[in-house]
């Protein structure tokens, strides 16, 4: 009982507090989980990742970083060239011509360097506003949050955020109280925690310490046992 009405007499910005301070002490250096060195490769393995698993792409990237070690030689290849790199890959088609297009955009229009900016990077063939969210975030810190399935899914189901919609609207509902410092890392960690705990088709409640604040163990699962 004393675990329930806490929960009912929470404020939004306590909820906060609490999800952020448990991740803090439980999840103190998340990141992604996708294996690159720099900018360059940061960006096509998030272009890869879209609907596909960080693993796969993990398995896929080395290939294409030794074939196309740089944007400029990543320009250079042709759809025939790029395809067999990532036929295992979700929507390979797409994919290998998103690739080689951004490729060409950045050495036509940034110099050969990756954009550092949201702006820029949406111009970019295959980056949109969550990928150009991730490459600002983990390469340059800056707070801006990528909602990915497992950001919105989480969000909602702890109660971050309100009714939100779309990835947009939760991306603001969550800028609104989470510290700028932090941004950057909470990504991860809603992300990490969707992916091992908080999964799709049957939350590993029993796992979770955030039982105590979140929405969907206190009004779903905590009725059914």
């Amino acid at each position: 009982m004393l675990a329930v009405s806490y929960f009912y007499s929470m404020t939004k910005k306590e909820r906060f507090a609490f999800v952020l301070h448990y991740f803090e002490e439980h999840a103190p250096n998340a990141e992604t989980e996708l294996i690159y060195d720099n900018p360059y490769q940061l960006l096509v393995a998030v272009i890869l990742s879209a609907q596909c698993t960080d693993k796969r792409v993990n398995m896929t990237t080395p290939a294409i970083f030794e074939k196309y070690p740089d944007v400029y030689a990543l320009s250079k290849a042709t759809f025939d060239e790029l395809f067999p790199y990532i036929r295992s890959i979700s929507y390979p088609n797409n994919k290998t011509k998103h690739l080689i297009g951004m490729a060409n955009m950045v050495v036509e229009n940034f110099n050969g360097e990756i954009p550092a900016t949201v702006a820029e990077l949406i111009t970019l063939p295959g980056v949109g506003r969550k990928t150009a969210n991730v490459i600002t975030s983990v390469v340059h810190q800056q707070p801006n949050m990528a909602v990915d399935t497992h950001v919105f899914r989480v969000s909602a189901r702890i109660g971050l955020t309100t009714n939100a919609k779309t990835p947009l609207q939760t991306e603001q509902q969550l800028l609104q109280y989470i510290p700028k410092e932090k941004v950057h890392i909470a990504h991860h960690w809603l992300i990490l925690h969707g992916r091992y705990i908080c999964v799709a088709r049957t939350p590993k409640c029993g796992e979770c310490g955030l039982r105590k604040v979140c929405k969907y163990y206190q009004q779903v699962i905590s009725k059914q046992q």
